[in-house]
Order: C-alpha cells, then structure tokens, then sequence
C-alpha cells in the first residue's frame, strides 16, 4: 500500500470510529471549551472595528449566538463595538435615488443584501437594551426596499442568509405583515432561478444552473457553501416564522428536502467537498459549508424538525471533523475556502485557510451541539 492510500485509509478508519462515539465523547462542557477557543483566538487577532460587509458581518451572527448561552460580556461587547464603528449601518448612502441592489461594495450599495446582514446582529443586540437607533437604519432601508415593485433582491444563494432573517427579525420587533408578504415574494424569485428541484439543492446563481455549467466531470455543480448559506437562512428563519404563517410550509419544506439531500452527500471523513455531487471536482475538506450544514442539521433535531435518528449520525460526524480536523489548538479555524462563489479545482484550502465567515459558521454549529447536549441532560 503506498503511502497516500495508507494516510487516506487511517484517515477514513479515525473517522469512523470518532463518529461512532461522538456523542459518548463529547461532553457540552468540551462544546463550550472548543466554542470559547475558536471565539477567543479570532477576537484576539481580529479588532471590531472593521466595515458592515457580509464577511464580518456573518461572523457576528455567530458570536452572537455564543452570546445567548455563554452571556460573556467580552462578546457582547465586541459586536456592540462593530455596530457602533458603524453606526448601526450597512452601506451609508442617504440619498435614495442612488440606492442599488446589485453586487457593490460602495455606499451607494444599501439595497444589496451583503450589505443587509448586519442588520441581523444590530437587531439582536437591540433586544438586549431597547433603543431605537439601533434599528432606525435597518427599517428606513427595508421599508424603502419593500415599497419597490421589484421582486429581484435575492439573486444569489448568499442572499437568503443575509436577508431572511432581517425580515423574520423585523417582523418580531415591528408586527408589520409585509415584512413577511415580501419575504415570500422575494423567496420565491430565488427559487425561480437557482433551486433545483430534481436534486432539491441551489445553484449559487443563475450563472451555474445546470446544463449551462457543468463540473469538471460533467455533473450538476451545487457548491457547498452557498447551500450552506440557504440551509442556515432557512432554519434562521423557521426560528422566527410565526407558526400561522400561509407560507411556512413552503419554507419548512424546501429546509427539510435540503437536509435529506445534503446528508447524501456527506463524506465519510466527515466534511462536505466544495462541489457537493462532484467531489473530485475540488476535492477535501472544506470548513464553512460544512459548518453551516452541521448547524442547520443540528437545529432541525433540536427544534423537531429532523428525526434524529436520520440526521444525527451526519451531525456528530461533521461535528468531529469540525473540532479535530479543522480546529486547531490555538484556537484557529482551518480549511475555510477563501471568499469566492464557486468550488475551483486546484485552489488550495488547508489548515491556515481560515476567515470571519467562517468562524461565524463554526459559532452557529456549536451553539447548536451544545444546545443538543444540554437536552439530553
């Protein structure tokens, strides 16, 4: 046997037998140990005072999670320092003529929704300490948004995740219905131009629906993290959907046929590829899809969504890779696929891969393991 079959071979005997015990071995003490590493080492190298974008901006809609169970002050504080450099904003544009959607990074930009996400932590932040500027910006721009006649905001897979939740959020604060009216009709543009409904998956764009783009191999290209952002949208917004709502069903349908197809795809190594049905398109692990399909899988069994039975296996095993693979000891997240949009052959993601993002997924999903462990207690 030669030496790389050899080191794939244990690697795939090391999985399977941790994946066996995860959840035996696993105690939601060492949860929050690994949870506080990972928080801890990114903060400490990281200072809050960075711009409202999408990439930091979903690494505190993790730290914000770890907030609500661990209650550490330090964390609490360090996306209140963010939300202040950027008073409470995204893109800062006042005049609303020049306002765009499309992809932008300029002021002028308030209507995209990566510059929209930040609005979810300003939001949680305010339910800690009521107080209307910090979610003054976040209405101004999402009632201007919705009085529109377009329908066309979410043209990305990266959308659902920066936008739902704005609008299940600012529906809970506000009681205002059209928060939820436009968040159907948004939703169901999105689905018109990138969701599969064969494989019941999501095309990063319209770019990449399938004959039009093919992997490498041929095959339906799906890339993992932009199905990890819809996943975790979703389950974010069954959080805050109002159990009366016409439309839940469309959206707790679409949440749980993604679960049954992600957990097909699951690696036995514990990760996710890039490609999800074409693994040797981009090959190896890969952190931040994995991550956000270890919380929205999570999040389904905690909440009654997902039989246990059928997605917990999946769950722990992603979870192990998460925390003994791409977590190292210092506290650095490793194998996070640098921003981009698609999976591409060849590009080069390991251990010193790392980034907001994708520490912001790592939160969401042990938040997640943590809160199932404490059920079982």
């Amino acid at each position: 046997m030669n030496l790389k079959l050899y080191q794939a071979f244990f690697l795939l005997l090391f999985f399977s037998c941790t994946a066996v015990n995860a959840q035996t071995s696993t105690s939601k003490e060492e949860v929050l140990e690994m949870i506080d590493r990972a928080n801890t080492y990114w903060q400490s190298n990281n200072k809050p005072e960075v711009r409202a974008f999408w990439d930091h901006a979903a690494y505190h809609t993790g730290n914000m999670e770890v907030y609500s169970i661990t209650k550490n002050e330090a964390y609490r504080k360090y996306s209140e320092d963010w939300a202040v450099h950027n008073q409470w904003m995204g893109a800062k544009s006042t005049d609303k003529s020049n306002w765009k959607y499309k992809y932008g990074e300029t002021d002028e930009h308030v209507l995209f929704g990566d510059w929209q996400i930040c609005f979810q932590t300003y939001i949680d932040l305010y339910h800690l300490k009521p107080e209307e500027y910090k979610i003054a910006r976040a209405k101004e721009v999402m009632q201007y948004e919705m009085s529109t006649p377009n329908n066309d905001y979410w043209w990305w897979a990266d959308g659902l995740y920066m936008v739902m939740p704005v609008m299940t959020k600012l529906y809970k604060v506000s009681g205002d219905q059209k928060y939820l009216d436009k968040l159907y009709e948004y939703f169901m543009y999105a689905n018109s131009i990138m969701y599969d409904k064969k494989e019941k998956l999501y095309y990063r764009d319209a770019k990449y629906v399938y004959p039009k783009h093919k992997s490498v191999n041929g095959k339906k290209d799906f890339w993992a993290r932009g199905d990890g952002w819809v996943f975790a949208g979703l389950a974010k917004v069954l959080k805050d959907l109002p159990l009366s709502d016409p439309h839940r069903n469309e959206y707790l349908t679409k949440y749980r046929n993604m679960a049954k197809a992600i957990v097909k795809s699951h690696q036995a190594e514990g990760y996710w590829t890039r490609s999800i049905l074409d693994p040797q398109h981009a090959p190896g692990p890969e952190t931040s899809g994995t991550a956000f399909f270890t919380y929205g899988l999570l999040w389904g069994i905690n909440n009654g969504y997902l039989k246990e039975k059928s997605y917990l296996s999946a769950a722990q095993n992603a979870w192990t890779y998460l925390t003994k693979i791409a977590l190292q000891p210092n506290g650095k997240l490793g194998y996070v696929q640098p921003i981009g949009e698609k999976a591409i052959p060849g590009q080069v993601v390991d251990v010193n891969s790392t980034a907001n993002f994708g520490v912001g997924a790592f939160l969401l999903a042990g938040c997640e393991m943590y809160r199932h462990l404490s059920n079982k207690n």
